[in-house]
């Protein structure tokens, strides 16, 4: 329990998540103890038009009843036939119009209609899809894999570490997490490279169930995979939690240390 009296003392942060985690656990591509302060003091903020589209897109997969009190489609056809030109979004008028637009609608998340258009089309494609599973030759839709209860929250221990987030779906034997990608064949490289082994070595200790990936190309035809998380991936997100917990330990006991002063080092 020292570990996470520390971390409610220096952070006022009574968990760790897999998105602060990564940024502290060695291999990992974002390591940097700089960059661990600011997201578990809540100052890494990161918005994107692929977060917001991932966003809707994981609420049309597995909530779709939520989409349109959480998300609003903005016409702006109107407004920009009224301006005219080549590029009417750049000009002052719609900056402005959009700026009202966003008032008033500040409690859902903007979307245009080409990301709502094209999430749609993605889910088509996935409850069209199967695959065939290896060792029985049984042939099982992808949307198996998304069927049980969605944005599960769970907030628990792995052995002194208190560890919180969300399952995107639990079923009775499996977790599944849902990834849109810029390449379903390029999505095993992208485990490693955006740390979801460590990912789903936390959500496979936490809930006793086997762990996969369902991926999702966001270019047309909008190809899916199933990607069952294997031993030696739950292996990598092992060595990279507990060495993040060391490297977390060491910050925690000395919180006045400037966390710019961290540095890699390693022989190549």
């Amino acid at each position: 329990m020292e570990f996470a009296s520390k971390l409610v003392e220096v952070t006022n942060k009574p968990y760790l998540s897999y998105s602060a985690i990564k940024y502290a656990a060695n291999g990992s591509k974002q390591q940097d103890m700089k960059l661990f302060e600011l997201y578990i003091k809540g100052l890494l903020r990161k918005e994107s038009q692929a977060f917001t589209f991932g966003s809707l897109y994981d609420c049309l997969l597995l909530e779709p009843e939520k989409a349109t009190d959480e998300f609003i489609v903005i016409d702006d056809e109107e407004i920009c036939d009224a301006i005219g030109g080549k590029n009417p979004r750049a000009t002052k008028k719609y900056k402005e119009w959009k700026e009202e637009f966003q008032k008033e609608h500040s409690k859902k998340t903007i979307v245009s209609e080409t990301d709502w258009t094209e999430a749609t089309a993605m889910i088509n494609r996935l409850d069209a899809s199967e695959v065939t599973m290896p060792d029985t030759g049984e042939i099982i839709p992808v949307r198996a894999f998304l069927t049980g209860k969605p944005q599960v929250e769970f907030n628990t221990w792995i052995e002194e570490i208190p560890v919180r987030g969300f399952f995107d779906c639990e079923g009775d034997t499996f977790i599944t997490d849902s990834k849109s990608t810029r390449s379903v064949s390029g999505f095993r490289y992208d485990v490693k490279s955006f740390d979801y082994d460590i990912q789903a070595y936390i959500y496979t200790q936490v809930s006793g169930k086997e762990f996969y990936w369902v991926a999702q190309g966001k270019s047309k035809p909008y190809l899916c995979a199933v990607y069952k998380a294997s031993d030696q991936i739950l292996k990598s997100g092992e060595q990279k939690f507990w060495s993040a917990v060391k490297n977390i330990s060491r910050w925690l006991d000395e919180p006045g240390k400037d966390t710019e002063s961290f540095a890699l080092y390693d022989i190549i």
